[in-house]
């Protein structure tokens, strides 16, 4: 065998290193595109994520249509799906356009007008739900006693999505906090509470909601609502042990001697 020279044997050695650096590279992006892309917002009427990116061809037509710049494609390297649009409310929030040109003019249908609908209504921008709006109260100066209301001003639902509530100072307990509150159900994740926010770094952030939001669970009753009394009659699953349920109940009756 013809034997390889220590020169050579570097220069294999460097140029494999760079391949698998550069593979690493590539595989590492990916993974940080799929993680980060979790808490990226896109632009109203985007189906669920998963389903948005396989239907978004990467067109740019919602970025190119967009009246305030709103709206950016993702480039390599970012944390999120390359190609596919975002946007960031602290820098430029989503303005409200009524016309929603970035939906209206989407050829694959991954932002979608159908979930913009309410029954018996037409697409609507209120009805969006590109986000939520979530308050850290430790930064949020209106939780500390300074009068401030800049989100609550500039939110476009004002006195829906974002209200102000009165809540009494536990320092001084002589004066009354004025702060901020979001409604969920309301919020559309417009962002532009975001991006007034008066602190360094925003007090009042929006996230996807899949991230901001809890989840109950179909075995919890909420007993003042009508919705939810009908699934305790219609829901098998919750009615096909009474027997065991009332006999567990007796016997820890017995146990108390309350039986």
């Amino acid at each position: 065998m013809k034997k390889t020279s220590r020169r050579q044997a570097i220069e294999k050695m460097f140029k494999s290193g760079t391949a698998l650096s550069f593979g690493g590279l590539l595989w590492g992006t990916g993974i940080k595109e799929a993680s980060e892309a979790d808490v990226v917002i896109r632009p109203p009427g985007a189906l669920h994520e998963d389903d948005f990116v396989q239907a978004c061809i990467r067109c740019g037509k919602c970025v190119e249509v967009c009246p305030y710049d709103t709206l950016e494609l993702a480039t390599p390297g970012e944390g999120k799906v390359t190609g596919t649009p975002y946007f960031t409310p602290r820098e430029i929030p989503c303005y409200m356009c009524t016309d929603i040109p970035c939906t209206n003019n989407c050829p694959s249908g991954a932002l979608d007008l159908t979930t913009l609908v309410k029954e018996g209504e037409s697409p609507s921008i209120n009805n969006s739900k590109m986000g939520l709006a979530v308050i850290h109260k430790e930064s949020c100066i209106a939780f500390g006693g300074i009068q401030c209301d800049a989100c609550y001003r500039a939110c476009p639902l004002i006195d829906e999505a974002i209200t102000i509530e009165k809540e009494i100072n536990t320092t001084t307990e002589k004066h009354a906090n004025w702060i901020p509150v979001v409604n969920s159900e309301i919020c559309t994740g417009c962002g532009i509470c975001e991006h007034v926010c008066v602190v360094e770094k925003a007090a009042i952030s929006v996230l996807p909601r899949e991230i901001s939001t809890g989840k109950l669970g179909s075995h919890y009753i909420k007993s003042w609502k009508k919705a939810d009394e009908l699934r305790i009659n219609t829901n098998p699953k919750l009615n096909e042990d009474k027997d065991d349920i009332n006999s567990a109940l007796d016997y820890l009756n017995e146990e108390e001697g309350l039986y």
